[in-house]
């Protein structure tokens, strides 16, 4: 299954192959005596054979007063967040990053890039984890998958579009924050799985999606968040358990708030699944919780 770089950009993924039935969504209703969080797991590249999604789904936005996503709808769509990713990706220790990773890495990167017509010298600039996203982003799209069709931007622009209050529960520094201070031993993992998967990536996505249009909560964590877990425990525990954590106090407190307002939280998908996810959080509190 997917290897922790791509599992942690997309924290699943489809290929979005037509279907005659909408995905069943991994969508859950967390309520207290009041009023409910709508949780709903996003997937971040999609394809337009995606939609529409389930009416649950739309009934859940319907409902809400407001919709929460990881990040608001405006750094979501700031075309200068990019930018401020590679600024900070840019190395500044004085040397390449083929002086900075084994030459093993190296020529796996100088194969993959002659292969795909690319210029492997545009890559010398940043750090290993950067070249591990720039990689797996370009097989993606490659594939078809669109970041302007991922299921988090459909519901912004929704959400935008019916005139409800949208926010974030992180900021665009924040999530930059989370790749960039990776170690380097972490980032030379990242970058020589990256390259590894790129062999088997169409059929790890076609495995992904049909976990996803089944709705198998249980699966699609085996196949991330899990394997995650086992493989790499800190990346496991920096990407997806201490941000479940830091949410944790924000969602509580959409739920006791002491108002009727509803709300519908579209973060990625590992982060609402297993034991660690802020489903299962959120359920130990007390709450009720209902898969939609």
């Amino acid at each position: 299954m997917f290897k922790p770089v791509i599992a942690a950009l997309l924290l699943a993924t489809t290929a979005g192959f037509a279907q005659a039935e909408p995905p069943r969504p991994l969508l859950w209703k967390v309520s207290d005596a009041d009023n409910s969080l709508y949780l709903l797991g996003s997937f971040h590249f999609l394809k337009e054979a995606d939609y529409p999604q389930a009416a649950s789904t739309y009934a859940a936005l319907d409902d809400a007063e407001r919709v929460v996503f990881e990040l608001s709808p405006a750094e979501m769509n700031d075309p200068e967040l990019a930018s401020k990713m590679a600024l900070a990706a840019r190395r500044t220790d004085g040397r390449t990053l083929q002086q900075s990773v084994p030459e093993a890495t190296w020529q796996a990167l100088s194969a993959y890039t002659a292969r795909r017509g690319l210029a492997v010298a545009n890559f010398q600039p940043y750090e290993a984890w950067f070249v591990s996203l720039l990689v797996s982003i370009n097989e993606m799209q490659l594939l078809g998958l669109d970041p302007e069709m991922g299921l988090d931007k459909h519901f912004a622009q929704r959400a935008l579009d019916a005139g409800k209050p949208v926010a974030g529960l992180e900021t665009g520094d924040q999530q930059i924050a989370l790749f960039d201070g990776m170690d380097q031993r972490q980032q030379l993992q990242a970058l020589d799985d990256t390259l590894a998967e790129m062999a088997d990536i169409e059929s790890e996505i076609e495995a992904m999606h049909a976990l996803w249009r089944a709705g198998d909560a249980d699966g699609l964590f085996a196949a991330t968040g899990a394997e995650m877990k086992a493989d790499y425990p800190a990346l496991y525990q920096r990407i997806n358990v201490d941000r479940n954590r830091a949410w944790l106090p924000r969602l509580a407190g959409m739920l006791d708030q002491g108002t009727s307002d509803d709300t519908l939280v579209v973060v990625g998908a590992m982060h609402l699944l297993g034991q660690d996810g802020v489903v299962a959080m959120l359920r130990a509190k007390g709450y009720t919780v209902e898969r939609l």
